[in-house]
């Protein structure tokens, strides 16, 4: 039995020395074995169109990404508003102070590795009464009021045998790493979209100009109109039916104005400001600039590179401890504590020979029965665990399929801006072709009715295919994480090696 004995607190000394911990050690999810985004034979290089915007953009595989990617449309009002929303948006705030905070809980969770040191002193009066006999025979009371001083210093340790503090104190710091690919993933979303509110407004203004054009020509012709009619040339119906459609087409600016307006006011909260502290800063198609050589990164870096996924993963570890902190909860738990003080009746007297008192104690507590409760926090934990892990696969899914969806925008968009060119410039020729008839008296007005309309429609969608252009790549530098680990104010701890260059 002795020998039993022993062998056990050698154990026991042992497992406490090799720093032991119970529950599965963390391993991070392996890359998925996919080499590409899209089916069939990759994107080399888009179609091209005549006109800003619509150049051709080549795919470099394996590229890194610049950590302060919007600059690639090359506009220094867009760069100044994008640094103006990653210092003032209050989301971002928000996110800030979550990581602070999630990181002095690992710092309040850490002290628990120590012993808790306490010390305390008080001082009281009291008044004690006693009887006693008196010579006569009787009784008396005698009172007595005297003053007794306390002071004393109690150490308590916990001692994690069984690792569940440090699986805990696991557990929060992956939670502080949730938190801080959390403010990454808020960066990200900040700054596209202070970049898509731009390129919508440049494509409002486009627009808007484009439709008072068009009108501005329908005017002239109707001028037209009217003094053939007045000469007798054309009848008045056909005077009404022009200025039945100028009257349609100025009915097209309101609502463009107004989503020009409220696309401005929603600029203005990304930058943290109040709508009406918004002005200036116009954007215009014309003063963004489409870049030629787009970045993809290799599909096994995505996982490292999207912060939404390493915030997923975080949550995979986080996790993964509890599962550790359930199961030594059902082991015994062992507490050392101690205990040096004094007791005086005069402050001065304190800790002199005879007043000092102390204790060593240590005890081991093992659960007997709780109705299962514990048994079922384990299982509660690893059913946990088993949802982070669904989790992170529909995560890491969602980010291939942004990849994916980025490029095949990319690349269907420059073809549809390629047609929508073609088609405004035949819907331009027809109407020059339809007006001169009509003049010569070749053809009816409704033709030129027609072809008015074919022109406006045609001249508005080319305006926003150009704009989709620039959406799709901003799309793209997000979908692929948007290279927060090339910023400077990234702790290098944190950060993503920089993929090598492709030969």
């Amino acid at each position: 039995m002795k020998t039993h004995l022993l062998r056990g607190v050698a154990s026991l000394t042992a497992l406490i020395l090799a720093g032991c911990a119970v529950g599965p050690d963390f391993q991070r999810p392996a890359a998925p074995g996919v080499g590409q985004y899209t089916p069939g034979t990759p994107l080399a290089q888009t179609a091209s169109a005549n006109v800003p915007g619509g150049g051709a953009q080549r795919i470099q595989n394996g590229r890194d990404i610049p950590g302060d990617w919007w600059r690639v449309f090359k506009s220094d009002t867009l760069n100044r508003l994008v640094a103006e929303a990653l210092k003032a948006n209050p989301d971002i705030q928000s996110a800030q102070a979550t990581l602070r905070q999630a990181q002095e809980n690992v710092a309040a969770g850490q002290g628990a590795l120590f012993p808790t040191v306490s010390g305390s002193t008080s001082g009281t009066r009291e008044q004690s009464n006693s009887t006693g006999a008196t010579a006569t025979g009787g009784t008396r009371t005698v009172t007595s009021v005297y003053n007794v001083y306390n002071a004393s210093v109690d150490v308590s340790y916990d001692l994690d045998v069984w690792g569940g503090t440090r699986r805990n104190i696991e557990s929060l710091q992956a939670t502080a790493d949730y938190e801080r690919f959390q403010l990454e993933a808020s960066y990200l979303t900040i700054a596209s979209n202070v970049v898509t509110a731009a390129i919508q407004e440049a494509s409002l203004r486009a627009q808007i100009a484009a439709t008072e054009e068009i009108i501005r020509t329908e005017r002239s012709f109707l001028g037209i109109l009217q003094q053939q009619f007045a000469l007798g040339g054309i009848s008045q119906a056909d005077v009404a039916a022009q200025q039945a459609t100028v009257a349609q087409d100025e009915a097209l600016l309101p609502p463009l104005q107004k989503q020009l307006a409220q696309q401005r006011n929603q600029l203005a909260v990304y930058l943290g400001r109040f709508p009406s502290e918004i002005s200036g800063d116009d954007f215009e198609l014309k003063s963004l600039t489409l870049p030629a050589d787009l970045p993809l990164s290799l599909p096994s870096q995505l996982v490292e590179q999207r912060p939404d996924i390493r915030s997923s993963e975080s949550q995979l570890h986080s996790a993964s401890a509890k599962i550790g902190v359930a199961i030594a909860n059902m082991l015994p738990q062992i507490t050392l504590s101690a205990s040096y003080g004094s007791s005086a009746s005069s402050f001065g007297d304190l800790f002199s020979p005879g007043t000092v008192a102390w204790n060593i104690a240590g005890k081991v507590v093992q659960t007997i029965f709780d109705g299962g409760t514990l048994l079922s926090d384990k299982r509660a934990a690893e059913a946990g665990f088993d949802i982070a892990a669904a989790q992170y696969r529909s995560t890491v899914l969602s980010a291939f399929q942004d990849v994916a969806d980025a490029l095949h925008a990319i690349q269907y968009d420059a073809d549809t801006l390629k047609a929508q060119l073609a088609a405004e410039q035949a819907a331009q020729r027809s109407l020059n072709i339809a007006r001169s008839q009509y003049q010569a008296g070749a053809t009816t007005y409704t033709t030129v009715l027609t072809a008015q309309t074919a022109l406006l429609n045609a001249r508005i969608s080319r305006i926003q295919a150009q704009a989709a252009r620039l959406s799709d790549t901003a799309a793209l530098y997000q979908a692929l994480g948007g290279g927060w680990w090339n910023r400077s104010d990234v702790p290098t701890d944190r950060k993503q090696p920089t993929p090598s260059l492709p030969d």
